[in-house]
Formats: structure tokens, sequence, C-alpha cells
């Protein structure tokens, strides 16, 4: 791994949402999961930077992407990893999440990535538990690392996000990928403009330090980013938009209205997709789309994640150790 030369020190043993961090420690990830680009290319793709460590991870809520980018993350740091299950764990017998989590940090383990339906429950378990906790995902609340990969994959390809437009579509009300989004992008320099119709727009938009639009005609021509946001039907209550088809023709993100866009636009998906609803094949698959590329900076960027927090809990046991010596 490459050093960063940042000389910034990073003290954060968990990772809970971007809206707390400061520009600086934004930064400081971006630049340590840079460190990491070239240990996918590596005949060994592992370092020894989490030998010994034990991370589980705790989805409380189903996912593939997400769980799977922190599995191999971690494998390449050579940490060992548990996967937990919902289903086949005590807690579909009553068991608390907090319970469960003591339960597993008295076998040793020394990171959670948590994913769960409650906003919040990464604070929780972080005030509980002496274990490093990293949120992947909390209710609608936020999801940093994605965020996170997000500003990485713009950065790589323009350099910076300082004086960006960028364009977050879709169903933003139920979108925690949006808020971290929308926090780590407007604190490294962008401007972002919401786009999607008023029932998927938050209650208190505009407490956000964003622009809101209902046409996405009305903004495509001058975003230098587009990210287009899965709808999430299995959140939605009542009937948001009159229909799928109608949803795809005023917010999908067609060839046609590619057309109308800069040329070199960042097409972003955080995925799933639903293809043929928020975007066109063609357009997810075509050459401004950066899709793939945002899966591969996951990895880095979960790496430098964990990476820095392991550092940081271990910084401050030695500190504590330090100052009440035995």
């Amino acid at each position: 791994m490459n050093r960063t030369t940042n000389k910034f020190q990073w003290t954060r043993k968990h990772l809970i949402g971007i809206k707390d961090l400061s520009v600086e420690e934004i930064t400081y990830i971006l630049d340590t999961a840079k460190g990491f680009e070239n240990l996918s290319t590596r005949s060994v793709k592992k370092v020894p930077a989490l030998r010994g460590k034990v991370l589980v991870n705790m989805f409380f809520e189903d996912s593939t992407r997400t769980r799977n980018s922190f599995t191999l993350a971690a494998s390449r740091l050579s940490a060992d990893v548990v996967e937990f299950s919902k289903t086949s764990s005590s807690v579909s017998k009553g068991e608390t999440l907090l319970d469960t989590a003591r339960n597993l940090e008295a076998m040793g383990i020394d990171i959670v990535v948590i994913r769960h339906s409650a906003g919040g429950a990464p604070v929780l378990l972080s005030r509980s538990i002496n274990a490093c906790v990293i949120n992947a995902g909390d209710g609608y609340n936020e999801h940093p690392t994605q965020a996170l990969l997000d500003a990485y994959t713009i950065r790589e390809k323009r350099g910076s996000l300082e004086g960006l437009k960028i364009g977050i579509v879709g169903d933003i009300a139920h979108s925690r990928v949006a808020r971290s989004d929308i926090w780590a992008f407007t604190k490294l320099g962008a401007e972002v403009i919401l786009v999607g119709p008023p029932t998927l727009m938050p209650a208190q938009v505009n407490k956000l330090p964003v622009r809101v639009s209902h046409s996405l005609d009305a903004v495509i021509e001058e975003l230098d980013v587009i990210n287009m946001l899965r709808i999430q039907f299995e959140r939605l209550g009542g009937n948001p938009f009159p229909s799928v088809r109608e949803y795809s023709h005023f917010f999908g993100l067609t060839v046609e209205r590619m057309e109308k866009a800069k040329k070199d636009i960042i097409v972003m998906h955080p995925g799933p997709i639903n293809r043929g609803l928020e975007i066109e094949s063609e357009v997810a698959d075509g050459n401004n789309s950066v899709i793939l590329d945002q899966v591969a900076n996951g990895l880095k960027v979960r790496m430098a994640v964990m990476f820095l927090v392991s550092q940081a809990a271990a910084n401050q046991d030695t500190e504590i150790k330090t100052t009440n010596p035995s």
C-alpha cells in the first residue's frame, strides 16, 4: 500500500455517517483508498494490514453487493470474516441486537459491519460495544461507504468534485445513499440538484444544502454527473407516482435524454438497477457509465475504512494503557 502524503491523523474508531465528517476526514479516506489501488492487479491480492483481526458482517437486511464487497475487502486485508444471517441466528428467536452483538464480541470480534432497517442502529451499537462499528446502511438515514465510493469514482474521473453540478435522480425520500451523497458531494465542493416527483422528495428537503427540480429535462443539460437511484418498491407506501411507465417517461435516463446532456457526463447508479425504469440498458452499459467502476472502487474504499478504524482503535487502546499502566 502506498502511503498517503496527507499529514492528517485519523482518530475515529467508528464510521457511522458522512454528515459528521469534516472535509479533511473525507479526503483522508479517499487518499487512503487510493493507496490500495494496485492491490487488485497483484498476483497475490492480499496485504497483512488486518491479520489477526476478526470482522463480522451483521446484515439484518438483504444485500449482495455491499455484503460481498465488505467480505472481499476484509479478506484482502487478511482479516477473518464471520457472516451473520438474521434468519439463522438467535435474532429469529427474539434476541436483541445488543445481546447478539455482545455475544459476538465475547468471541473476540474487532470490527462490526452492520446494515439495519432501523435508523440509528449503528450509533446504538457503537455506544454499547468495544469493537469498531461501520455503518453499511441504516434505515432511511445514511450509507457512508457508498457515498465515499461515489466520491472516489467522480474524483478518479475528474480529479476533483469542486465546482461540479451533480444530479441525484429518483426516490430521494427513501434513499440513504442520497443522504450520504449529499453530504459528501457538497462538502467536497459540488453543487447537488435533487430531481424527482414531489412525492419522492424528503419532507424537509428545504433544510438540505441542495437545489430541487421536478423535471429532469429542465436540468440535464447543466449536469456534470448524474446519479440514478433505484426505485425502492419494497419501501414505497401508497402510489407515489401513477405508473412505472409514467415515471420512466419523465425521470428515466434514456438514450434520447442523454442526447441533451454534456458529452462527457458521468452516469452513476448505486445498484441494483431496474433496467428500463430508472435507466435504459444502452445508457447503463454505455461509454459514459461508471457503474462497474463504482463496484470496483467500493473495495478500495471499504479496505481504507476498515484499515483506518482499526488503526484508530489500536491507537486509543495504546493511549489508555499508557495513561493507566497496570
